[in-house]
């Protein structure tokens, strides 16, 4: 993406940018209040809390102010300093008043039996249940998932949807923009809020979903436990070959180490994808054989009722 200047030449932040950055402010204010209200509760002067974790009286006060971009191993030290677990400075919930974080601790301090209680109390539904007659395709770019879903759709006479389709009809703008404006972490909200509107329409379908929802881990834990999911595999070199096929050179244009890179990609989410009910291997196969090969997990797995 080329810069964005004002009228003088003056390099301007684009929306994603903006947003960015103020959540890093609110963030960095919410770890200095609750730094100081810990050393407080715990009478612990700076002057000491400094001593113990090692970090200067100056840097701390510049934390407590929010002005302080502590480093995560600094400020490791000084919860370890304050006894406090690092991520109740850093979280969403208040250490202080959330019944969340209440549970979570209780649960983590509690024996097997007393936990499977808990998740059975909590989790009333069973995982088919939940899960209905949903499929979803999981994979990377050019693993099939759109025209495979779209096939076995149709020969099983249930909807096909595609996520990025439901995002861009909920948000009004292609996801190319989205991404350009929002950033990933816009985009991914409205990932995960076009997922629980899926859900809560679909009670049968299959859907593709892009293949980066997998680094979300809040919203792809949602989607394996509500859907059953096949993992379409495919060697690197037929993930690229297929979408250049289709007319999309972006992959490639100008970039050397496309191969490299979508080899890392693969194996940095291996672990994901593996979470999958079901994996389709595509390599190798022609459409027609990988979508009865589709169909016959999906009857042999039971995941239409």
């Amino acid at each position: 993406m080329s810069e964005i200047t004002n009228f003088k030449g003056v390099a301007q932040k684009t929306t994603a940018e903006s947003q960015s950055d103020a959540m890093v402010a609110t963030l960095l204010k919410r770890v200095g209040e609750r730094v100081r209200k810990a050393r407080e509760l715990k009478g612990i002067p700076r002057r000491v809390l400094s001593e113990i974790s090692g970090v200067s009286p100056r840097y701390l006060a510049q934390l407590e102010s929010g002005e302080g971009n502590i480093s995560i191993g600094l400020l490791q030290k000084v919860a370890v300093a304050l006894d406090y677990r690092i991520e109740w400075l850093v979280g969403a919930e208040d250490p202080w008043s959330s019944d969340t974080m209440r549970v979570a601790d209780l649960f983590r301090r509690a024996g097997f039996h007393t936990r499977q209680k808990v998740i059975d109390l909590l989790s009333p539904d069973t995982e088919t249940d939940m899960r209905a007659s949903r499929i979803c395709l999981i994979g990377l770019r050019g693993a099939g998932k759109s025209t495979l879903g779209a096939m076995a759709g149709e020969r099983l006479g249930v909807p096909f949807v595609e996520l990025n389709r439901e995002i861009e009809e909920q948000s009004g703008m292609p996801v190319n923009e989205l991404l350009a404006f929002y950033g990933q972490e816009g985009y991914r909200k409205l990932e995960a809020q076009a997922l629980e509107r899926v859900i809560a329409t679909h009670d049968a379908m299959i859907l593709a979903v892009a293949g980066g929802i997998v680094a979300d881990p809040q919203t792809y834990n949602m989607l394996l436990a509500h859907f059953h999911t096949v993992w379409l595999k495919a060697e690197p070199e037929d993930h690229m070959e297929r979408v250049m096929a289709q007319g999309d050179t972006r992959p490639m244009g100008g970039n050397p180490e496309a191969m490299d890179q979508l080899k890392s990609i693969l194996t940095s989410r291996e672990a994901l994808y593996g979470r999958a009910s079901s994996q389709v291997d595509t390599s190798g196969r022609s459409l027609e054989e990988t979508l009865d090969d589709l169909i016959g997990v999906i009857g042999e797995r039971g995941f239409l009722r």
